[in-house]
């Protein structure tokens, strides 16, 4: 828990402050019952009304003290963990977002939601119990057991025996627990992970009438989350019983000596009366001290995930770019012997031996077979996976050796899912420019051939888009992507087969406006269809990996086998 010092400091006075006032609560405790002893044994013995006003009133004193400080204790308790949680929780977030493409499928997006929610949440429990029992079930504890001896020795040692016995079973507890609330934690990854993939799918499940089935999948997960989830609980749950039952066998045992001790005279009622509570006062802070124990094992538990991406070695880093401060002004892009695969352990290779070069302004058209390559070959572009071996060079560049500001920035990509965010139309094309004007909004989306649908809503350009843009069709929300990268006003734009849910005019309409408007700009388009890039400058073409042809159409038509292929297959379907 080291590494979250540097909060502690940040919020002191809350870390300081709420244990202080619950030691000064804690102290009251153990005034009260010697007080108590005091008034019957002395007031209520002697018929002493003065004795037992006096002392009533200190007592009312010190339970409303006691009061304050536990309310002070408490709240500053509570404000402190609460920060603690909020700024780990920053922490992590923004880890994330350093995060590159193959660091987040080694995670799983539910994992990453449960490690910034529920398992922030169990050090934010931890810290809170911690802060609020750490030091005041100590000074309970030793309150107490010094109070006992002071009072009656023989009856303390008693006490003594059972606290050793009453650990021993605590931390038999804590042992079992502990491995429990690791898998807990894991399948509550698991749920989340299949809560995300229903909801995001949800079209296509209602289309394939497949909610029976995910209903009955998801009732597996849920019901290994409950499995899991009782069979750590349930240890904990014996915390109480075992911690009853030890108090009860040592009341027993107190009042069994303390029964002899006063028909002999040797011991008052009140003596008695503060002991018990003593007793329970010890018992109550050894159970609370385990409480802490245990929360902290759950807690371990959720800090080991929450450092495995804390402590992630990002491996794309722009640190220690030799070209910093570089910007792209051409947009040339030019591969040099690069290969690709997504994981090291991997034998094959995604890319194999491409070698490329697209000049500065061109419209490039990349076609292949699904799983080619073509998706891979752009992300290589703008770093959001690095090549494995060769250079990817822009303006003769290494891309690794650019930051990533300057990089992106320069770099407009619409990848193949379409992602818009809750807000109005406005607020979403201006992701690309967040200081476009009205009118550069308007004549980007007019390029995007969204322009008119927009107009076409009550609202216009305000409209507000639900949660993923589900109040709009697949090829308007293709468009207002396409429209938001045009905000960005890049050097080099790239459409991931963003154009598959538009018709053949439409998607017509969106090229001849970016030869138009664009013509300094270096285009790539991937497309299933070859008529949406029969008109590019050149297209390159994909065959598991490797460049197969990488020329204009009229050229590819006669000498590339593959591309023949995918032209003839295509004609003959339309004929």
């Amino acid at each position: 828990m080291k590494k979250y010092a540097k909060y502690a400091k940040k919020y002191w006075y809350s870390f300081l402050l709420g244990p202080l006032f619950m030691v000064l609560e804690a102290c009251g405790e153990f005034i009260l019952p010697y007080i108590n002893a005091n008034l019957i044994n002395t007031g209520a013995a002697n018929q002493d009304v003065e004795y037992i006003i006096r002392h009533g009133i200190y007592m009312a004193l010190i339970a409303l003290a006691m009061l304050i400080t536990g309310v002070l204790g408490a709240n500053f308790s509570v404000r402190a963990s609460t920060r603690l949680a909020a700024g780990i929780r920053k922490e992590v977030f923004e880890k994330i977002q350093t995060f590159s493409f193959a660091d987040i499928d080694e995670f799983t997006t539910g994992s990453l939601i449960t490690r910034i929610t529920n398992d922030i949440t169990q050090i934010q429990n931890f810290a809170q119990t911690m802060l609020r029992g750490v030091f005041r079930s100590p000074v309970m504890l030793i309150g107490a057991l010094i109070m006992s001896f002071i009072m009656n020795p023989s009856l303390a040692w008693a006490i003594l025996i059972i606290v050793p016995i009453l650990a021993v079973a605590i931390a038999l507890i804590i042992k079992f627990a502990s491995p429990r609330y690791t898998k807990m934690q894991q399948a509550i990854d698991t749920l989340n992970n299949d809560i995300g993939e229903t909801i995001t799918n949800i079209k296509v499940i209602k289309s394939f009438v497949r909610e029976e089935y995910e209903i009955k999948g998801f009732g597996m997960v849920n019901d290994d989350l409950v499995y899991k989830s009782t069979s750590a609980l349930k240890v904990m749950l014996l915390m109480q019983p075992v911690s009853a039952l030890a108090v009860n066998i040592t009341t027993l045992a107190v009042v069994w000596i303390s029964g002899r001790q006063i028909m002999v005279g040797d011991m008052e009622l009140g003596t008695l009366t503060a002991f018990i509570t003593y007793l329970s006062q010890i018992l109550t802070a050894l159970t609370f001290l385990a409480n802490i124990i245990l929360q902290g094992t759950r807690a371990a538990a959720s800090d080991k995930r929450i450092c495995e991406v804390l402590e992630t070695v990002v491996e794309l880093s722009d640190t220690n770019v030799s070209h910093a401060d570089k910007k792209i002004k051409n947009g040339e892009i030019e591969f040099k012997n690069v290969c690709f695969k997504y994981f090291k352990d991997n034998k094959d290779y995604v890319l194999k031996d491409v070698n490329i070069k697209i000049n500065a302004g061109e419209l490039v058209g990349i076609v292949g077979s699904t799983g080619s390559g073509k998706s891979t070959l752009v992300s290589l572009i703008p770093r959001l996976y690095d090549a494995n071996e060769g250079e990817v060079l822009v303006d003769g560049i290494n891309v690794k050796e650019l930051s990533f500001v300057n990089l992106r920035d320069s770099i407009a990509m619409v990848l193949q899912k379409n992602t818009l965010f809750a807000g109005t139309i406005s607020e979403n094309l201006r992701w690309g420019n967040e200081n476009a004007s009205d009118e550069e909004v308007r004549h980007a989306a007019s390029v995007a051939q969204a322009d008119a649908f927009i107009s076409g809503f009550p609202e216009g350009y305000e409209t507000e888009l639900g949660q993923g843009g589900v109040n709009l069709s697949g090829g308007q929300k293709q468009r207002l992507c396409i429209a938001r990268a045009l905000l960005k006003k890049p050097r080099i734009i790239i459409l991931d087969d963003s154009t598959s849910a538009v018709d053949n005019a439409t998607d017509a309409s969106i090229r001849k406006a970016f030869r138009e408007e664009l013509p300094g700009v270096t285009k790539l388009i991937i497309a299933q269809r070859i008529s949406s890039i029969m008109d590019a400058d050149r297209i390159i073409v994909l065959d598991e990996g490797k460049v197969v042809g990488f020329d204009t159409h009229k050229v590819l038509i006669q000498n590339c086998s593959e591309y023949q292929e995918i032209y003839y297959s295509q004609k003959d379907k339309e004929d």
